[in-house]
């Protein structure tokens, strides 16, 4: 796509969506397969489906609604993506990272990127949230190939910190204060759709990684190109074990992921209540 197209159908989304808002919001959070029912815990919230704004794509990966959410969490005001885009549906990572493009073009610099990953640490058990220190970029690209936009960010952005430390700290403090067992770890993104084989797991953990999926890292790049703050949280949906791998399905990722949502509602609404106010 011509960076040139795709910076006004950018600008017009944004327009769009900013005639929408009561007031402007102070994080966005992009929700991963199956997490969608966060949306329950939202007050006084407004449902934009995908379709009805211009240029934006379309989710097509099971466990994601395909909606904005505009509300409060936790008191502060939110903008909350019920679903995501994936390389593997077929989308550039132009299309994959557009919600992070609109969240920086509304003002916002606090981003929270949530997923279902599979854990490659033998400690970690299914059901279990991982804050995100760092990531491997194993998608095959990069969503900032091709000309740079220089009033979106700079043509060679620093990656010695892509998630925000602060950010990260309040989230580990946020899951000590509520009970809630949290993880930290390094998250791996590959591109799928086919889940790892037991040698890929052995070298995914050989390579660093706590945890594997198929997104965030592409957003994240984008989100440190905006320079957004960034919080990342996995939900463990499964743990791959290379010596005694066991079948698992999207179903039963799905359903692993439902039944952790309440602690990670729990914690993000313990995170967004504490969000820095200077930023």
């Amino acid at each position: 796509m011509d960076m040139q197209r795709y910076e006004q159908q950018v600008a017009e989304a944004t327009a769009w969506v900013q005639r929408q808002l009561r007031q402007p919001p102070q994080c966005a959070i992009i929700l991963g397969t199956g997490a969608g029912g966060l949306a329950a815990y939202l007050e006084n919230s407004v449902a934009i489906p995908y379709h009805t704004i211009p240029h934006f794509p379309q989710a097509s990966a099971p466990g994601h609604v395909g909606q904005l959410r505009l509300g409060s969490l936790a008191g502060r005001s939110v903008l909350l993506f019920q679903g995501r885009f994936h390389a593997y549906e077929g989308h550039d990572l132009r299309q994959v990272t557009f919600p992070v493009r609109l969240a920086a073009a509304l003002g916002i610099n606090i981003l929270i990127l949530t997923n279902a990953a599979g854990g490659l640490r033998p400690t970690f058990r299914a059901g279990d949230l991982m804050v995100i220190r760092d990531q491997i970029n194993l998608l095959g690209d990069n969503p900032l190939v091709g000309p740079n936009i220089e009033t979106w960010g700079p043509r060679f952005p620093d990656m010695s910190r892509v998630y925000d430390r602060e950010l990260a700290d309040l989230a580990v403090a946020t899951a000590l204060q509520s009970g809630l067992r949290l993880q930290e770890g390094v998250y791996v993104g590959v591109r799928g759709p086919s889940l790892e084989t037991p040698a890929e797991t052995r070298m995914l953990r050989f390579l660093g990684a706590d945890a594997v999926g198929m997104s965030t890292v592409a957003e994240a790049i984008v989100g440190v190109h905006a320079g957004l703050r960034l919080l990342g949280i996995s939900v463990i949906s499964n743990v791959n074990l290379p010596d005694a791998m066991q079948p698992v399905s999207i179903a039963d990722i799905i359903a692993v992921v439902q039944q952790a949502e309440e602690s990670l509602a729990r914690l993000l609404q313990g995170v967004v209540a504490n969000l820095p106010t200077a930023t």
